[in-house]
């Protein structure tokens, strides 16, 4: 899984017990289906948790940013109270692309809501795959939901909450049913006034972002 997937009586790979044949479609075409589920994940390297959230509108900047403040609001600071930057590990491309100034707009409103630095990592092109969140979160999300029929996003919630392994690993998830804009352009006053603080190494893939003091 941990891709946009269908939702609707679509075919997936894998083994999934039952009491019976299920009757599924062989294409998942769209005109067939009853929507889009999109996960997003985040990995917590040191309480070895995940936290999923699944969108049903598109994969964009503000939705990934909104899947940040969601999980900083509802865990990060809880877990954290004492913490005063978040680093976050990220792959190059997608809605997080380190070369989209959206992204980097987004995650600026974002700090300033939340009150906290972001210090990103991007992992540069064809290395994501050691990323921790590839193997010890997303492997295993992908293996719960292996051949189950997506019927509605909230089978795939169920299967998503009871993703589990020997070492204790734990994922929680939530549904957003936000409608996101695509196309959106970023404004020539970020990029004329940006306050990202760019690392001197690497700087296009390691970057802090800062909350600006309100005057």
């Amino acid at each position: 899984m941990l891709k946009k997937e269908f939702i609707g009586n679509f075919y997936r790979d894998g083994k999934f017990y039952c009491t019976g044949p299920v009757k599924v479609y062989d294409h998942d075409f769209n005109t067939f289906s009853n929507g889009v589920v999109i996960p997003h994940g985040i990995y917590d390297v040191k309480l070895n948790e995940g936290y999923i959230t699944l969108g049903t509108s598109k994969d964009t900047s503000e939705f990934c940013c909104d899947c940040i403040k969601y999980w900083w609001e509802n865990y990060g600071k809880e877990n954290y109270p004492s913490s005063y930057s978040i680093l976050a590990f990220a792959d190059g491309g997608g809605s997080n692309s380190s070369r989209h100034y959206i992204f980097k707009e987004d995650l600026q409103k974002l700090v300033n809501e939340i009150g906290i630095e972001i210090r990103m990592a991007h992992y540069p092109p064809y290395t994501s795959k050691y990323n921790p969140i590839e193997h010890r979160l997303f492997c295993h999300v992908t293996a719960a939901c292996k051949g189950a029929v997506f019927s509605n996003i909230d089978v795939v919630k169920s299967l998503i909450d009871k993703t589990s392994t020997s070492t204790g690993l734990k994922v929680f998830s939530t549904i957003k049913d936000k409608v996101y804009a695509t196309a959106r352009k970023v404004s020539e006053n970020f990029k004329k006034n940006m306050k990202i603080v760019f690392d001197d190494y690497l700087g296009k893939w390691n970057y802090r972002v800062i909350p600006e003091v309100k005057t």
